[in-house]
């Protein structure tokens, strides 16, 4: 992974807070509980808000560690979503708001951590804003909407020395430690080809639009949604209920499709086994028209990585949509049987066996059955610490002073690197040839506006920049 090792300028933001609607003074001086510190007592408990508390996702939170501890403040631009999840938390009388700008501002001095949870295109500037402020924060993935964005939120984790953690809940599991240890014993042997797949996009689902036409029409917008608050940095457009709730991966201009909801998970396992930096190149071996802005109801890519260190080069295959996995590449030459096949969603091929894992990591499965059955009786030696509860209380753990999460913004912004090339060559159909040492397409320059969005006006944070 390229070390970024530049620290980023203060942010000036002017633009964001003037524009908030009733919006306070901003402070000068912001909190410094979180940076240079010991962490908290593992017993006492931390004031955590949520920026995007609408929405099944937001659930996951709750459940898993969040409620445990002071729940402060919450935040979303649907009212109406929002408010069923606080009615079931038991936390209708705690501060609401709109816009998270207002609620940093205001609140910051009582926060000690915040889980990000909105659509994609609104994670870098919520993250980012709650760091500057000196607060731990839990973000969803992908990490960011583009490499600039992942890159910048590297360097604002050295500069604010907040514990950070990205959402690809299988980091935290047990099986995706068993399946890294036994690549690295070589239980299979030299890994040389990786295959990942989704068969999603669902098109009859709630998840997914297929719109008849681009923009779609437009629509009223929905009771209690600040529609220009969801747009975030986005520009400007009239709302349609294609876009919210839900449905906006659909779109590139807000999520990054199924490569970007399902590859931090899927991919995140040969990514850490493998030891894999960003590819050289991706290639779009082919896709199904769409629309323009649209995600293809199917693809597939290929990732060249460069060889590094006793390891060769790797070349890592994605399928996303309806594909005929039982004969895809050779993932068929150690005698795995169909079930095995439609059980995994990403299979490592070494020269003496395969090892899959599901979609979100889980345990691994080894073929063939003599290799198996040898792991089985004499498992590698347990190298990488084990994490008790999940991602959420790994990261409040570490909030309190203990270890790390494994997922951190060094770790998961490298591997969101990696999701986010692919997503660009399937969104332009085409090879891209990438230089992360300068952080920039090589062969088709014009694609290096993607590399780095523009911003509507008043959502602007290029005083973080970034060099390699």
């Amino acid at each position: 992974m390229v070390r970024l090792t530049e620290h980023l300028f203060p942010v000036k933001r002017r633009n964001f807070l003037r524009k908030a609607t009733g919006v306070v003074a901003a402070s000068s001086a912001f909190p410094s509980f979180a940076i240079g510190k010991p962490g908290k007592s593992a017993n006492e408990k931390l004031n955590v808000a949520f920026i995007g508390s609408g929405g099944w996702i937001a659930q996951q939170p709750y459940k898993q560690g969040c409620s445990e501890e002071n729940l402060v403040a919450f935040c979303d631009v649907d009212r109406a979503l929002a408010a069923g999840n606080m009615k079931d938390w038991g936390t209708e009388d705690r501060p609401f708001f709109e816009d998270y700008r207002v609620m940093l501002d205001k609140m910051h001095k009582e926060i000690d951590a915040v889980v990000v949870s909105t659509p994609d295109h609104n994670h870098f500037a919520a993250t980012l804003m709650a760091m500057e402020r000196g607060i731990h924060v839990y973000t969803q993935k992908p990490l960011a909407h583009n490499i600039w964005q992942c890159r910048s939120l590297v360097k604002a984790k050295a500069k604010y020395a907040v514990v950070t953690q990205m959402g690809n809940q299988g980091h935290a599991g047990m099986g995706i430690r068993q399946s890294v240890e036994a690549i690295r014993a070589g239980t299979i042997g030299e890994v040389k080809q990786v295959f990942c797949r989704n068969g999603w996009p669902d098109f009859g689902s709630n998840h997914f639009a297929n719109p008849k036409i681009m923009p779609p029409p437009a629509q009223p917008i929905a009771e209690g949604l600040n529609w220009d608050l969801w747009l975030g940095p986005q520009a400007k457009r009239d709302y349609s209920p294609d876009y919210h709730p839900k449905k906006w991966r659909s779109f590139y201009d807000f999520g990054i499709g199924v490569l970007g909801d399902f590859g931090c998970h899927t991919l995140d396992t040969p990514v850490w086994a493998l030891d894999l930096d960003p590819p050289t190149v991706v290639e779009c071996v082919n896709r199904k028209d769409s629309l323009e802005g649209v995600i293809p109801a199917s693809s597939h890519l290929k990732f060249h990585f460069a060889a590094r260190g006793k390891r060769g080069p790797v070349v890592l295959e994605w399928f996303s949509g309806p594909q005929n996995w039982e004969r895809v590449g050779r993932i068929d030459a150690f005698g795995a049987d169909n079930a095995t096949y439609k059980g995994r969603a990403c299979w490592m091929v070494g020269d003496k066996g395969l090892i899959g894992c599901g979609t979100h990591a889980g345990p691994p499965m080894i073929v063939p059955t003599e290799v198996r059955q040898k792991w089985q009786a004499n498992p590698p030696e347990e190298t990488i610490e084990r994490v008790q509860g999940g991602p959420f209380r790994e990261w409040l753990a570490a909030c309190k002073g203990g270890p790390e999460p494994g997922s951190n913004f060094d770790v998961s912004a490298n591997l969101t690197e990696i999701v986010l090339l692919g997503v660009l060559a399937e969104r332009f159909n085409t090879r891209i040839e990438w230089d992360a040492m300068q952080g920039k397409v090589t062969n088709h320059p014009e694609l290096n506006a993607f590399v780095r969005e523009p911003a509507r006006e008043g959502w602007d944070l290029g005083e973080y920049l970034w060099k390699s």
